[in-house]
């Protein structure tokens, strides 16, 4: 039977291991569609998973990693066909059904995107997840109203994932971009992205934050959230949006309904695990075409291997990781 390498976690009692193991189909969960995988692509919750008390993966052996890109190898359902080139993120994978650190994955049908014309394999997984938010943020800010001519919009956690292609996407968009970075040694790479001005994130995280401040922003793409948050809603302008998806700054958030009543604006959460599949394949297209920055390949992304992988893990928990980080399996 054919064997295959794979990024492997497992907990036993009081021992926790992230080992590159040989695994074989039979390993492989249910599914409809199995993939030889190109590509997976490096999220802050894949670091969760390869650690003990992440509170990510549900049982244990286990293969994380929520992103994969490869060409289907069999399928049981007629709308995937042996040689179809397809990606795959969000959903259950790498948290209870084995994901993409893995040469060969096996997902339900229903999880599974064919690959859109104009992306490769390894740019669907320069995107990911991180790209997919990004790019869901952006779409919704627009359903809200949104566009180039109400004023500047910030993006903060510039430099993670979500916040990279958000710079990168709203410049291209013709958005004037603010963004903010803990790290002073990057406002050269945010302004290579696009960026318009590189911010302190100090400057968003005030000592006293006032229900209503200086409205300073038409829209914000926010994945860090806590006080971070709380600041921008009471800067944003009249009938300004903000698109909040993480909280790296905290779950909890101070805020009042002033901004909402009495400057009308808009707080959307963003969830790019469980997005419909028609939205989740149409923002694919656009990420495609006119969402798709020139600088995916060049700027953005690090290529890696899988030996390679469980430090780069260890990294992104601790803030070390720029934009993307892609393993090529």
């Amino acid at each position: 039977m054919t064997e295959f390498r794979a990024l492997v976690v497992d907990k036993k009692e009081d021992r926790f291991t992230v080992e590159i193991k040989s695994l074989t189909f039979s390993d492989l969960p249910k599914g409809d569609v199995t993939i030889q995988v190109a590509y997976s692509s490096v999220n802050y919750k894949d670091g969760l998973a390869a650690i003990p008390n992440g509170n990510i993966v549900r049982s244990y052996p286990f293969v994380p990693g929520i992103d994969l890109a490869g060409t289907v190898i069999s399928s049981d359902d007629p709308r995937f066909r042996e040689g179809d080139k397809v990606l795959a993120t969000s959903y259950e994978i790498g948290v209870s059904h084995y994901g993409g650190f893995s040469q060969y994955a096996r997902i339900p049908a229903e999880w599974v995107v064919p690959l859109p014309e104009g992306l490769s394999l390894k740019e669907a997984m320069v995107f990911g997840t991180a790209g997919f938010t990004a790019a869901l943020s952006i779409q919704r800010l627009e359903e809200f109203g949104l566009h180039p001519d109400l004023g500047s919009v910030l993006v903060t956690g510039a430099t993670g994932g979500v916040g990279s292609f958000a710079v990168a996407m709203l410049s291209k968009l013709g958005y004037e971009v603010v963004a903010s970075t803990g790290k002073a040694s990057e406002h050269e790479y945010l302004l290579r992205l696009g960026a318009k001005q590189v911010i302190p994130r100090e400057e968003l995280i005030p000592e006293k934050i006032r229900p209503l401040d200086k409205q300073r922003w038409a829209g914000a793409v926010d994945p860090v959230g806590g006080r971070t948050l709380a600041y921008i809603l009471s800067t944003l302008k009249y009938g300004g949006s903000v698109a909040v998806s993480g909280l790296t700054g905290g779950s909890d958030l101070q805020t009042t309904v002033f901004p909402f009543i009495l400057r009308g604006v808009n707080l959307i959460g963003i969830d790019s695990v469980y997005c419909p599949m028609e939205i989740r394949v149409n923002l694919w297209k656009r990420m495609a075409t006119d969402l798709k920055p020139e600088t995916l390949l060049t700027d953005i992304a690090q290529d890696v291997t899988l030996d390679e992988l469980p430090e780069v893990l260890s990294r992104i928990l601790k803030g070390e990781i720029r934009g993307r980080t892609i393993v090529k399996l």
